[in-house]
């Protein structure tokens, strides 16, 4: 048993699940991750899976779990239901709801929600996040959060007061694997190296880009000047990501400072266009960014457990 543990801590999103139990200085004793996210499972099954992870990991049966993510959609173990903009990231944990069907104490974290008429708009998991980021210093900042749905998020004095939810990757899959581009891109992997995506990216930059008449251009090229597959998902990705940068520029500050939360190509992919579009990309650990906001949340919840003993 992991006798030195203050309290689990759990994001639990769509395809994934990951877990860690930490000490009182937040230090990581034990990690699991598994493809056991929201999607997968019942309302039902979350608690079997939480306990089975948490016996894997050695806790003892009354250790406190605090969970952020999908776990508290509509769908998922228990609604918690959004905290509204502005949003003060550490209020999160007041509105945190209590897990059913398990005998320790399992609170999940709410989301976050924009109400404003023709500017509705939701995010369950960046916010813990966006905490940690707090956590660490950066009280006022844009972030940038690439993914599926990528978030663009402006912090003031700690609070969330304004997002963006834009569905960049989303549209690159179905128009890369079902539109008539397919044809063109076949398993071609954007790369932020490849000339074809700065040269996209500058061309969405332009002040009169429309996106939905350069997209077929991707296909003549193929047909017209033999361009290749990753020539074809670089042009995409860059077109893609290009206008939503534009779109976005409005938000950054004086400063020029984007603060990217990510990993991998896409934050290259991002980081390169935000550089082409004059900004200054700060790139961010979005692993050890939830497991800061949880943490935060913890000490709020469960004060007793980082008490300082004789």
């Amino acid at each position: 048993m992991n006798d030195s543990a203050a309290v689990a801590l759990v994001d639990w999103g769509t395809s994934n699940l990951r877990v860690w139990l930490v000490d009182r200085t937040s230090q990581v004793l034990g990690e699991r991750q598994s493809p056991e996210g929201m999607g997968s499972l019942t309302p039902d099954r979350f608690a079997g899976v939480l306990e089975a992870h948490l016996a894997a990991l050695g806790a003892s049966d009354d250790l406190p779990v605090v969970v952020a993510g999908m776990a508290g959609a509509r769908a998922g173990w228990i609604e918690a239901p959004y905290v509204e903009t502005p949003a003060p990231l550490g209020d999160l944990f007041r509105q945190a709801v209590a897990a059913p069907g398990v005998s320790r104490r399992v609170h999940i974290l709410p989301g976050v929600c924009q109400r404003q008429a023709g500017g509705e708009d939701v995010m369950r998991g960046e916010e813990t996040q966006l905490l940690g980021a707090v956590e660490a210093g950066l009280r006022d900042a844009l972030f940038c959060m690439p993914g599926t749905h990528s978030k663009w998020v402006s912090l003031e004095d700690g609070r969330v007061v304004h997002f963006n939810t834009v569905m960049t990757g989303e549209l690159f899959q179905l128009i890369s694997r079902q539109s008539i581009l397919r044809l063109s891109i076949g398993e071609g992997r954007a790369d932020d190296h490849h000339p074809a995506f700065r040269s996209a990216v500058e061309e969405a930059l332009t002040a009169d880009f429309s996106l939905t008449t350069r997209l077929f251009s991707i296909r003549a090229r193929a047909l017209l000047a033999g361009a290749d597959e990753a020539s074809a998902a670089a042009r995409l990705s860059g077109l893609l990501i290009g206008a939503e940068v534009a779109a976005m520029r409005t938000f950054i500050g004086p400063d020029r400072r984007v603060q990217l939360i990510g990993s991998g190509a896409l934050n290259d992919l991002y980081s390169q266009a935000l550089v082409l579009a004059g900004a200054e990309p700060v790139p961010l650990d979005g692993g050890a960014l939830v497991r800061r906001g949880l943490f935060a949340a913890a000490k709020a919840l469960y004060p007793e457990r980082f008490a300082e003993t004789a």
